[in-house]
């Protein structure tokens, strides 16, 4: 497109999930109750963690970044989205947009990489058990957490800056309810052949191989069990795995099913739902997911609750008493 046709973008339109005006006040309750569940539940798993030593753990030092990620990832979403209905204004800064885009890409790979990790996790558990304190020491766990950073930073650092260089159009309409990085590639009139490229190469090697390192990790897990005799040695290998197993198979299936589904049909209606999917409902359901199948987050929960009750309970007598 010619020059003159391009304009100075200031700011882009967040279309939503809907436009229909009766609908805004039931997306509102939906995503306002969402939002507050996933963020009030992964600060349990993370309050029980660091208030429980028998927590201070590789496993659960891993799900407890993975709480904090999962938090960051809605909160980078939701809010916006609430105060765009709410105030029944659909407008994003153009500054706003790159770095709502960024800190998405971050955490999606973030949670990407988490997941593999965990994984990695129980292959050694179950299958090195005798070498497991030895494996995984705190000075690994961090280095696992710390590249994991870096590689997703460098990531959104990358794509951020490639769509700086983007020239955009009159049409600056996104049909989503925020700046996910294919709706916006595609509103640009310069070339996006870099962007796509990058695009396609990213989600192959970002979403690939942490996945290619959880069913790597599996099949060994599923043959390491096969070898186990007992029914009960069985089952308490399969549930130290059955909550990441149910996790994975969660993030997976609503990211790659329904974004294969919206590109075979070119539906942006498709890829909002994957969207909501992986990155409000995931968030959601995986507090529910580790706390219901995992005695040892309950046990810690009730203690630090009963303890805050029992110092609650003296400190509120001492109050009447001088009163």
């Amino acid at each position: 497109m010619e020059p003159h046709n391009k304009t100075r973008v200031s700011k882009f339109l967040l279309l939503g999930l809907s436009e229909e005006t009766e609908l805004q006040p039931l997306i509102f309750g939906l995503f306002l109750s969402m939002y507050l569940i996933a963020v009030f539940g992964n600060l349990l798993i993370l309050l029980a963690v660091t208030s429980d030593p028998r927590l201070h753990t590789p496993m659960y030092f891993f799900l407890s970044n993975l709480s904090f990620v999962d938090i960051c990832f809605t909160s980078t979403t939701i809010p916006k989205m609430l105060q765009n209905i709410q105030t029944q204004n659909k407008v994003i800064t153009y500054e706003g947009c790159i770095t709502q885009m960024y800190f998405y890409i971050l955490f999606a790979a973030l949670d990407d990489f988490h997941l593999g990790v965990m994984a990695y996790d129980r292959f050694v558990a179950i299958c090195h058990p005798l070498h497991y304190t030895v494996i995984m020491n705190p000075w690994l766990c961090g280095l696992l957490v710390l590249v994991s950073w870096i590689v997703s930073a460098t990531y959104s650092v990358l794509h951020s800056l490639m769509v700086l260089q983007l020239s955009f159009c009159s049409d600056l309409e996104i049909p989503h309810f925020f700046c996910e990085t294919k709706q916006l590639v595609h509103l640009a009139c310069s070339d996006t052949f870099p962007n796509n490229m990058v695009l396609c190469v990213g989600a192959g090697i970002l979403g690939g191989v942490p996945l290619a390192g959880i069913l790597y990790s599996y099949s060994k897990i599923v043959s390491s069990m096969c070898r186990i005799s007992s029914a009960q040695g069985k089952y308490k290998a399969f549930s130290t795995c059955a909550s990441h197993l149910s996790v994975v198979s969660l993030f997976y299936c609503a990211g790659f099913g329904v974004y294969l589904s919206s590109a075979a049909t070119h539906s942006s209606r498709s890829s909002v739902t994957a969207s909501v999917m992986y990155a409000v409902v995931t968030p959601m359901l995986n507090p529910f997911i580790y706390s219901l199948r995992n005695k040892d987050i309950k046990s810690a929960l009730k203690r630090f609750f009963g303890e805050a009750t029992f110092i609650k309970g003296p400190f509120a007598l001492g109050l009447r008493n001088c009163s």
